[in-house]
């Protein structure tokens, strides 16, 4: 809907079906107006707009020009506007202005019971009592201001409700992991070598298409190496390294002892077994524990990050996230040490645990990297600008002039979840211990260089050693929007649910939910007694 108002007011043009704060341009004059006057002041334009519905109408039948603007109906009717007499249409009273701009003070707002609740409130309270302009002004203003402190105060206590929902461990998944943990201790057939032994050289073969997975999710982990070998056409040439914690590994190898994805070949390990991990000091261990003991100090806990009354909802979003467990989980950073961790292997695709296959990864092999280390999907451009907006100052701080002196702020970033990495080219860089000065340097400054993640130091590590893949390889966002279609998600190779609403939580979003919950065998006796359900 386009409207053409006045010279004064020029235009507002609303494109339905996206956010408001997107989409919604709004020009008054040389003069702009708050998010939410703008969304009260569209309202009330829609209030009057009615009649100019009526006055088309009327014209047409009467055989008159078709009016179509407030201009033409301000003629029509010569209004009182507010109560005088306007010697121009085209002119909105300067008090109106003064009112809106001057500062709001929290003492000043009122408490609620005197300010009309919806505009049908607000309207008839000004029909009744016909006020100036500045009493309409102020008014507005009132209401506006009490619903903003409204809206963010339910903002807020949405997101602190989806942190923790997010961050705890659902009964249904804890009771998979103890049903799986017991029958490992009593099922000899729960605890095969996995793989066998006869299988093992193809461990290290690179004519084999080598995957790897790290995960402390034993659900979610069936899932990736499900729909893997389902979608691949040469199962048989499929190896995936599944590489978990100690506490996990036990019902990690249950599960797939007892859940054998022939003809494909599955290794399952938790990191002590690896013969680098327990040899002297492992960057990526120490980085945690001080990571933990910053992150503990810098924020106060949540109810901390909740109780500040003067930061804007998506940075209280972004504080709570920073405190999400998997921010500092070593699954999360283990893939920066992929060389030590295969040293005999050239090329493999990393999968996060939140991810679904939907095609055969095997042509991946056949990219050329042209001598880059990590094959990637870029995050800056794409017809979704809700998700593909990502840049390097979407998560560097470049307020910091360690950040600012060494990198573009409009430096288009990348995403984890599906990436091709090339571990010979690795081998001959200096990137792991790029990513650990980075991560010093951010525990130095109290975390002011970036607050939360893997990806962060994962850009600035592997910056100038990223080639770009062709984006049907990686389809992110399933797991913090839902304007993502069914028909769009499932034309993409890989879907990423990255985000807090994650498949395996009541909070997922319903209508993606089966994109992941198709690969999980409900019949099955254990999902079955754990009351793991579709929905």
């Amino acid at each position: 809907m386009q409207l053409h108002i006045s010279p004064s007011l020029r235009h507002v043009t609303v494109l339905p079906g996206k956010g408001f704060r997107e989409f919604i341009k709004v020009k008054i004059g040389s003069r702009r107006l708050s998010y939410s006057m703008v969304i009260y002041s569209l309202l009330l334009l829609t209030f009057l707009l009615r009649f100019v519905f009526v006055l088309t109408a009327v014209d047409t039948v009467d055989g008159e020009t078709k009016c179509s603007t407030l201009g033409c109906l301000g003629r029509k009717l010569r209004p009182r506007i507010l109560g005088r007499r306007l010697e121009s249409t085209d002119q909105v009273p300067e008090v109106i202005y003064r009112v809106l701009e001057e500062p709001v003070y929290q003492d000043e707002i009122q408490s609620g019971l005197e300010i009309p609740q919806t505009l049908e409130d607000f309207i008839a309270e000004m029909k009744d009592e016909r006020p100036d302009a500045k009493t309409f002004a102020i008014k507005l203003k009132s209401m506006v201001t009490f619903l903003e402190k409204r809206t963010r105060t339910a903002k807020i206590q949405e997101y602190l409700y989806r942190h923790v929902a997010s961050s705890s461990i659902p009964k249904q998944l804890h009771c998979l992991t103890l049903r799986l943990a017991n029958e490992h201790s009593t099922n000899a057939n729960a605890r095969f070598q996995l793989p066998s032994a006869e299988l093992i050289p193809a461990l290290v073969d690179n004519s084999f298409f080598h995957f790897v997975l790290a995960s402390d999710n034993v659900l979610a982990a069936s899932v990736v190496a499900s729909s893997l070998i389902h979608n691949s056409l040469h199962p048989e040439k499929v190896v995936l390294h599944i590489i978990t914690d100690r506490k996990t590994y036990a019902p990690m190898q249950a599960w797939f002892s007892l859940h054998p994805l022939t003809p494909a070949i599955i290794e399952v390990k938790a990191l002590h077994h690896f013969d680098w991990f327990t040899k002297g000091k492992v960057p990526v261990l120490e980085a945690m524990e001080k990571d933990q003991k910053v992150r503990s100090q810098f924020r106060g806990g949540s109810s901390a990050i909740v109780a500040n009354n003067t930061e804007k909802p998506n940075i209280v979003a972004a504080k709570l996230q920073a405190l999400s467990p998997k921010y500092n989980s070593l699954m999360n950073h283990i893939r920066i040490h992929l060389p030590e961790l295969f040293p005999s292997l050239n090329k493999i695709v990393f999968l996060d645990d939140d991810i679904v296959v939907q095609t055969d990864l095997a042509p991946l092999w056949n990219i050329n990297m042209n001598g880059k280390v990590n094959g990637a999907v870029e995050t800056c451009r794409g017809e979704d600008k809700f998700v593909m907006s990502k840049r390097f100052k979407s998560y560097l701080n470049f307020s910091h002039p360690l950040i600012s002196k060494n990198f573009n702020p409009n430096q288009c970033s990348w995403a984890y979840g599906m990436n091709i990495f090339d571990l010979e080219a690795w081998r001959r860089t200096n990137i792991s211990q790029t990513y650990y000065y980075w991560i010093e340097e951010n525990l130095k400054s109290d975390l002011s260089l970036w607050q939360l993640g893997t990806l962060p130091p994962g850009l600035i590590a592997f910056h100038g050693h990223v080639h770009v893949i062709d984006p049907f390889w990686h389809m992110l966002g399933l797991g913090y929007q839902d304007n993502t279609t069914i028909a769009d998600a499932e034309s993409a190779g890989v879907i990423h649910f990255n985000g807090r609403a994650k498949p395996w939580l009541d909070i997922a979003f319903p209508q993606l939910r089966p994109l992941w919950t198709k690969y999980l065998d409900f019949s099955d006796r254990f999902i079955k007694s754990c009351h793991i359900r579709p929905s």
